[in-house]
């Protein structure tokens, strides 16, 4: 069974329903379920996660799977989509129009994988095909000592709420400055209806002198 069929086994059994939790067979399956969950506690603290503090051009999730997988079993892996205005500008100056990252994180199954991954890794080149993009960059990893994928998701989540709440702050800025623009477009429209006013008001008057003096 492969790492992405055995996450969804978990997942299918956490998220099961309890037949009779009132009866005997509830019990045997909240005992059950509470060992399962145990066992996975187990697993996930012998696990060691790396930080990636640069990715490659070119690099991605699969590629570098294929790559750390040599040196050991990997859970998970996870890479920072790069600025979508450093896409753009990429693009429009005719560069590489696919999807780029800018950091990542790597699950080993074991800690002791994921330190020797690091400490053998880091400043190293990376190496592989000479044809490949990235044959001669150069690996830039750490270990990350007490640190577990949960930690990862929370601050994955964090970053969102701050990005969320500074486009809500632009987006307000911006309908603010597009109000005092459309007033003052009001008001500019409402002193030239004056002006033409007061125009026609003074050349009937000075129409008026002319015409009975």
């Amino acid at each position: 069974m492969s790492e992405e069929e055995r996450e969804i086994d978990k997942t299918n059994f956490l998220n099961e329903e309890d037949p009779k939790s009132n009866g005997v067979k509830g019990a045997k399956w909240k005992n059950k379920r509470k060992k399962r969950l145990q066992y996975e506690a187990k697993k996930a603290e012998k696990r060691g996660i790396c930080y990636l503090s640069r990715i490659p051009p070119h690099m991605d999730p699969l590629k570098l799977r294929q790559i750390l997988s040599q040196h050991g079993e990997i859970q998970r892996i996870y890479l920072t989509p790069e600025n979508p205005a450093a896409r753009v500008q990429r693009k429009q100056a005719g560069g590489f129009r696919g999807q780029e990252f800018s950091e990542g994180w790597v699950e080993f199954t074991k800690k002791s994988v994921a330190k020797r991954v690091a400490k053998m890794l880091n400043g190293e080149q990376i190496g592989g095909r000479k044809r490949s993009a990235f044959y001669y960059d150069l690996w830039n990893i750490k270990y990350l000592s007490k640190f577990k994928w949960d930690d990862l998701t929370e601050e994955i989540a964090y970053k969102n709420a701050i990005r969320e709440q500074k486009l809500a702050l632009e987006i307000s800025a911006a309908k603010r400055e597009r109000d005092f623009y459309l007033s003052k477009v009001d008001q500019s429209i409402a002193l030239s209806s004056i002006e033409e006013r007061m125009k026609k008001v003074n050349h009937f008057s000075s129409y008026s002198i002319i015409r009975y003096s």
